[in-house]
């Protein structure tokens, strides 16, 4: 079962670390903590992909709308530190281009 570790950075941005498969049984709790983020007036995400060992179209779904959510309040979700499995899902589905990974968490939102 995978489990989710969540946390505010100093500079407020919201840090949620799936560990485990990000897929169909995962994904629902996902998209739930961005929104609780967001709700929380947190619109500056990061999903630390360092410990997620695949990933599935559900997972995807569930990145996308996290990002949906976090842009229309204003935010950005980003994802960081992805696995060999999650890149090459990222490639096959060429949402590279849109959720644009990052080496680590704590770039994902340097310069911004």
């Amino acid at each position: 079962m995978t489990q989710f570790q969540t946390e505010t950075t100093d500079t407020g941005i919201g840090v949620v670390r799936p560990v485990g498969r990000l897929n169909m049984v995962a994904a629902p709790r996902l998209r739930s903590l961005v929104a609780e983020l967001v709700a929380r007036g947190t619109a500056r995400i990061v999903v630390d992909l360092s410990e997620t060992e695949s990933m599935d179209s559900s997972g995807l779904g569930a990145l996308i709308a996290g990002l949906k959510t976090a842009r229309q309040a204003g935010g950005d979700l980003r994802i960081a530190a992805a696995r060999p499995q999650v890149e090459a899902v990222l490639d096959l589905t060429n949402l590279r281009r849109v959720l644009r990974p990052r080496p680590d968490v704590a770039g994902a939102f340097a310069g911004d």
